[in-house]
């Protein structure tokens, strides 16, 4: 009996290995020691027990991480991970240490690992370079997908410039994006600095493995995308019925405001960048352009790079009160140009709704001169109105509504008859005298 008890043992482990190499899954983990795996940075504890690999937090080190040997390019990526409430924590994937780069500290893509209140699990986080590439304000119903206390399944997809991430079957993010094509897989332990309460809490993995041959794109989701690739409109973002509004090559599709011939000695188009040049203060509005399209409620995205004491704007709402009156997305240098100090509570600062609402921005959520931003701007068919900026809503309102209208009366605009109140509105790009870049102007009507 013990023989034919063996032969069945063995005949079934045989079948499991053949099964697993034709579903072209390698695992990545042992679950017996470390091999294949490498510390970097911090001194965090990492041990294998009972067949996972455990992370422990140490006070006074900086983040850590355990890395694979190899670089990945191409690739689907799963793992399952049980994380304590109270900790952070996070999977690098294509990402690179050397010593060119702050003297070595691990930089790249990393999916989230976020079990508190803010709730951003499986979002993209660029470790050390970027920030915040994808946070869950763009897709919200993700935020419930992780289980607290229970072991959670994570999968990263990543084929050529398209990334892609799930929490327990749930789509959470997709980032299109060009920046590392190649690198390795880390499991972080966050540093917790000197806060013992926070010392000796785990976080531990298992059945880590990849597949890197015969890769196909998954299914469309139909989960919002960010794509940090200039000028690009990806597959995904075409099926949600989003243009482009500059191809990066010309001035196709603008005028200037009043309808007359182009401003083109106010403007220039090089290199993908749609650039306002600046120069003398523009006083009446000469060198203000608009699509020559008009849209209904819509979504709009783009991307904006201000010069030292700039100011600029993005208008909508256009065209019921003369061809530049309308709502504005400031584009302000907030340190260095006087009027982002005035206004109401700061209504003529950055992403702020121009002399009526104040953007509730985060300092960490905004690049500074030189940078590029992600800008939105969204109005819904009910009239709700959004200012997004880098991921992150900072103004929230209702057209037409009591609010708005008291807000308009205490404006610059109260002599303005329905103010704000159009069917169909341009697009317009604000030239202010001031040198402002934008590129990725993307659009889709609601």
């Amino acid at each position: 009996m013990k023989k034919n008890l063996s032969f069945l043992v063995l005949i079934l482990l045989t079948f499991n290995v053949v099964v697993f190499a034709q579903d072209g899954w390698t695992n990545l983990f042992n679950g017996k020691d470390l091999t294949g795996w490498e510390q970097l940075n911090g001194e965090a504890k990492y041990e294998v027990v009972d067949g996972m690999i455990v992370g422990t937090t140490v006070v006074n080190t900086p983040n850590s991480f355990i890395r694979t040997e190899k670089n990945y390019s191409d690739f689907i990526f799963e793992v399952e991970l049980l994380v304590a409430e109270n900790m952070n924590s996070g999977i690098q994937f294509r990402s690179e240490s050397t010593p060119d780069y702050m003297n070595g500290r691990v930089h790249g893509y990393q999916c989230e690992v976020d079990p508190s209140e803010r709730a951003w699990s499986a979002g993209v986080y660029d470790e050390a370079r970027r920030g915040w590439l994808y946070p869950l304000e763009l897709n919200p119903e993700a935020k419930t997908a992780l289980k607290h206390g229970e072991w959670n399944h994570y999968r990263i997809e990543c084929i050529g410039n398209s990334i892609k991430t799930w929490l327990n079957g749930v789509a959470v993010a997709h980032l299109i994006d060009d920046m590392t094509p190649e690198g390795f897989i880390a499991l972080q332990v966050h540093g917790i600095g000197k806060d013992k309460s926070k010392e000796g809490h785990q976080i531990k993995w298992r059945n880590i493995r990849i597949k890197t041959k015969n890769l196909k794109p998954s299914a469309a989701e139909g989960i919002y995308v960010v794509n940090m690739i200039p000028n690009n409109l990806s597959d995904a973002e075409k099926d949600q019925g989003f243009k482009l509004l500059f191809d990066g090559k010309s001035t196709k599709g603008w005028q200037r405001a009043d309808g007359s011939k182009f401003p083109k000695s106010m403007w220039e188009v090089k290199d993908g960048v749609f650039t306002g040049l600046g120069g003398k203060p523009n006083t009446n509005n000469s060198g203000d352009i608009i699509t020559k399209e008009t849209f209904g409620p819509f979504e709009f995205k783009f991307d904006f790079n201000f010069t030292k004491g700039a100011n600029s704007g993005i208008k909508y709402e256009v065209g019921n009160n003369g061809p530049h009156i309308g709502l504005e997305y400031q584009i302000i240098d907030d340190e260095n140009h006087p009027d982002a100090k005035n206004g109401d509570l700061g209504n003529h600062s950055l992403a702020s709704l121009y002399d009526l609402i104040p953007a509730e921005k985060e300092k960490r959520f905004v690049k500074g001169v030189g940078e590029w931003n992600r800008g939105r701007i969204v109005v819904y068919p009910d009239g709700t109105a959004q200012h997004w900026l880098n991921g992150k809503i900072v103004v929230e309102y209702v057209l037409g509504n009591a609010i708005f209208k008291a807000l308009v009366a205490r404006s610059k605009y109260k002599n303005y008859k329905d103010f704000g109140m159009v069917e169909k509105t341009p697009i317009l790009l604000q030239e202010h005298g001031d040198v402002v870049h934008f590129r990725s102007l993307k659009i889709r009507e609601l």
